[in-house]
């Protein structure tokens, strides 16, 4: 047990560099200790010998004959892209808007400091579990050929999933009227994970109630609640749903707001 508790610390430090230095740029809503610790929220994955495990074989057979739908196929590779920019323009059109610094940098701001933060809490569980992927125990071939990049790093929780849900969670927060198609793009790329091989059904399962964990958490952050509000005003301002009235307030407030300075 000692050496297992030895081994998560030693992960989780090399983890968390590498995480700090990939986010130079963006400040977190909340720290890693602020956060919940998905190992004390989650349950364990299924043994290998219990019936639970039995349906991610079963899962795991559904996800190869998917491979067989070209369209289905080339829609999980995309998935598999571990980048925030390939990430939000997967959802671009069940959103209703392309999502970039340029053209919605409220929008982008909250998306990507969000998932900053909650990316961290899938460290600790991973290492923690340690636990096989389908195409380590099975000796089989991923559709997006990623076995040399993904063996040996643990399979549950996914972050591609936990990454996808909390995106979609935080999409229909901005807006709402789209919730139904953009949690349906993100139940399905939640899937891609089973179809290419690199995680069990219950490993996405578990993902998606971690990404809630998630969520609920960021709203504890001032700063989070700050940035949503502007991104929710972003978006009517970008659709024209903004009220006339609304719009003149705006310009006003800035004209005076210009004005004094300028004195």
């Amino acid at each position: 047990m000692t050496m297992k508790k030895n081994f998560v610390i030693a992960v989780v430090a090399i983890m968390a560099s590498i995480t700090m230095n990939a986010q130079d740029q963006v400040q977190p809503y909340l720290s890693v200790d602020q956060l919940p610790d998905l190992i004390k929220c989650l349950p364990a994955p299924p043994a290998f010998d219990s019936p639970e495990f039995a349906y991610d074989m079963m899962r795991f057979s559904w996800g190869k004959q998917q491979r067989l739908d070209p369209e289905r196929a080339v829609i999980a590779k995309r998935d598999a892209v571990w980048s925030y920019e390939a990430l939000l323009a997967e959802f671009d059109v069940p959103f209703g808007l392309h999502i970039s610094p340029e053209s919605t940098p409220e929008i982008w701001k909250l998306m990507i400091t969000s998932l900053t933060t909650t990316d961290a809490m899938r460290v600790a569980p991973k290492a923690y579990y340690h636990r096989q992927r389908p195409f380590e125990r099975f000796q089989d071939k991923m559709l997006t050929d990623e076995e040399a990049e993904l063996t040996g790093e643990g399979s549950y929780p996914s972050g591609h999933t936990m990454r996808g849900w909390t995106a979609a969670l935080l999409l229909a927060e901005v807006n709402p009227a789209a919730a139904d198609t953009i949690f349906a793009r993100g139940w399905m790329y939640g899937e891609s994970r089973v179809i290419v091989g690199a995680h069990w059904q219950s490993d996405v399962d578990a993902s998606r109630v971690a990404a809630s964990i998630a969520y609920g958490a960021l709203h504890g952050s001032p700063e989070f609640r700050e940035q949503m509000a502007k991104a929710q005003y972003e978006y009517l301002l970008k659709t024209g749903q903004l009220p006339k009235n609304e719009k003149k307030g705006k310009k006003t407030k800035n004209k005076k707001a210009k004005k004094e300075s300028n004195n």
